[in-house]
Order: structure tokens, then sequence, then C-alpha cells
């Protein structure tokens, strides 16, 4: 197996996709885990900041009282070829988000409910002992730590983060579908 076809498998693993919103959704979730993520799209803007350190590091620099060294970017990180992104239809977000949602509902790890016009994404009982056993877990430490920061800095409503998001990240909404987006600054 070649590196491109491996970095391939490791993309369509939705394992690891889920792992990472399950982080992301406990960060959220408050001590009693009755808390959720109010929308979709506020779920995208957080999962694509901690999916890709460079762009959490950058925004870290944005924020009243942060430190962008709080994301420890490794420099593996910056090299890797998953630091690359690609402008999506609605930016550099994965439109899996629906699928990866269903599938962690149908495990009974999340939920999924509606107040209004609004869609509330929280985690289960089931959701909350998996997660916290996924944090626990040493490889997960720099994630789970990130999914913290992103609770700490970034808990702004999806309208405000969207918009901090395209101030602070101009590039990833002017450029051409299917273009490779930089994280540089």
């Amino acid at each position: 197996m070649n590196l491109y076809e491996l970095l391939s498998n490791l993309e369509e693993n939705d394992d690891l996709h889920e792992a990472r919103l399950l982080l992301l959704l406990r960060a959220f979730s408050g001590k009693d885990g009755t808390d959720a993520v109010d929308g979709l799209t506020k779920l995208a803007k957080l999962d694509f900041l901690l999916r890709y350190p460079t762009y959490l590091e950058r925004a870290l620099a944005k924020r009243p009282k942060a430190k962008p060294t709080d994301a420890a970017v490794k420099d593996h990180e910056r090299k890797s070829v998953e630091s690359t992104m690609v402008r999506f239809k609605y930016g550099p977000w994965d439109h899996r988000y629906r699928r990866f949602l269903n599938l962690l509902v149908g495990k009974g790890l999340a939920k999924v409910t509606t107040e209004g016009r609004t869609i509330r994404i929280g985690l289960t009982p089931r959701g909350i002992e998996v997660a916290d056993q996924i944090a626990a877990s040493e490889v997960n430490e720099d994630m789970t730590a990130r999914a913290k920061l992103l609770k700490r800095y970034f808990d702004l409503t999806a309208t405000n983060l969207m918009k901090f998001i395209y101030d602070t990240f101009p590039e990833i909404g002017t450029l051409r579908l299917g273009t490779e987006i930089s994280h540089e600054a």
C-alpha cells in the first residue's frame, strides 16, 4: 500500500471522525453532560479548528487572552499532508457531518434534538462514557486539550463563529472549488 492509499483509507475511516466529534461534543457538554452544540454549522466550524491545529493556532492569535502556543502544534502536524485542506462547496468543512451524526445517534452515543429552528447536538450517557474513554487515551491528549480550548475561546453563536472564521481566514471563501488551501498565515 502506498502513502496515498494509506491516507485515503484513514480519511475514509468513520471511526476516526466519530472519535474526534465525540471529543468535541464532550468538551461542549459540560460536567454533567447536559449541554449541547447549537447547530450543524457551529459543529462544522468547531470541528474545522479541531481537525486542523495550524488553523486553531492562527485563530487563537485573534481571540482576547488566548495564546496561539496553547494549541501545542507539533512539527509533524505542520508538515503533514493532513494540514492542507481543499475548498469544498461550503468552505473546508467536511460534507459528511450528517452521516457522522447519524452513525453516532445509531450507536446510541449522540442525540439530536430541535428547539425551535435550532438543532442541538449532544451526547447520551453512553456517549459521555465513550468520549471520556477516548479522552483518557494518551494518543488523544492533544485533541482533547484542543477541544477544551475551543470551548473556552470559541463558544460563540454559529453566526458569530462563522463570521470569525471568514474574517480570520478570508482565503477559504475566495478560492475556486477543489483548490488547495494553505495553512500558513
